[in-house]
């Protein structure tokens, strides 16, 4: 006879109420069920579990080593599946995010703050990289999501509008705009500007160009393939100014300071999207989602 489940759970009733009388009325069986079965088991053992007593039955020797495991057995099924279901509904399991916006502040500072808060039996992967980088990673299955500037397209996934960041000028602190609470396009015409080969360098590059170029008139702009830590470092010790996003400003730079950059009709912004395959099924992505949407439910902006 196979032995199943239920079978040991039969045998630590017995055991708990000393009686195949009072385990069967737990267990909701005829006792007769019980019993037969217990006997049974013991056929195919070929050991004797309980010893008899007109007053009830008590595990033997044999039967009380059986028992011990049949305890650890039933346990971690029920361990099984209990997480198995936690994992159904996106509360344990593993996400993984991917982007290349500082985590110093900002919305998505928050929302991953919120979800491990919320979730905190799932292990979050925070992968940062260039856009081609994550994009290649999210085709292959190795990134959940991943969250990234400007326009684009997925082919087999989805792209959501998330939130828009503001530009910020981090400005050496001796800077004549540095006692300005607000900075404007035109106030940075003739500057120097340090701005990093990597992502969302390139993204800023073109809103610098749109906003100060001009026919026969070009910002003078220093690409470096360095962090944007390293150029905020440049920065701090007067050999520029650059551009950031707000989400970098969270971190303080010796001889740094950090001002908005508007427009005459109000902040300059760099939208931010959401990227997912639509095949991904990870319920632990479902509940990431369902935070950044609850974060920006209308249009994504601010």
């Amino acid at each position: 006879m196979p032995i199943e489940l239920r079978h040991l759970r039969y045998v630590i009733a017995a055991d708990k109420y000393r009686s195949f009388r009072q385990a069967a009325t737990a267990l909701r069986l005829k006792q007769s069920t019980l019993s037969r079965r217990i006997h049974q088991l013991e056929d195919e053992l070929g050991v004797l579990l309980f010893s008899r007593h007109s007053t009830g039955v008590r595990s033997t020797t044999a039967g009380r080593d059986f028992l011990r495991r049949a305890k650890q057995i039933t346990e971690e099924v029920q361990l099984m599946t209990v997480l198995a279901k936690a994992g159904s509904r996106g509360e344990t399991g593993h996400l993984s995010v991917g982007f290349y916006t500082s985590l110093s502040t900002g919305h998505l500072r928050a929302s991953l703050l919120d979800y491990v808060a919320r979730y905190p039996e799932v292990t979050v992967s925070a992968v940062e990289g260039s856009r081609a980088h994550l994009f290649a990673e999210l085709e292959s299955g190795a990134l959940d999501i991943v969250i990234v500037s400007g326009e684009m397209s997925l082919r087999t996934g989805t792209v959501f509008p998330i939130w828009a960041e503001r530009i910020m000028v981090a400005l050496p602190e001796q800077h004549r705009l540095a006692a300005n609470e607000i900075v404007y396009w035109t106030d940075l015409k003739g500057e120097r500007f340090l701005l990093s080969c990597c992502d969302p360098g390139p993204e800023i590059q073109d809103l610098l160009i749109a906003k100060l170029a001009a026919p026969g008139d070009r910002p003078l702009v220093d690409s470096h393939n360095v962090s944007r830590e390293t150029i905020l470092s440049m920065v701090g010790i007067g050999r520029g100014v650059s551009l950031l996003c707000e989400t970098s400003t969270g971190a303080s730079y010796a001889g740094v300071v950090y001002r908005e950059v508007r427009e005459a009709n109000g902040s300059s912004w760099i939208g931010q999207s959401a990227c997912w395959r639509n095949d991904n099924a990870n319920p632990a992505l479902l509940r990431f989602v369902e935070i950044l949407k609850a974060r920006c439910p209308a249009t994504g902006a601010g």
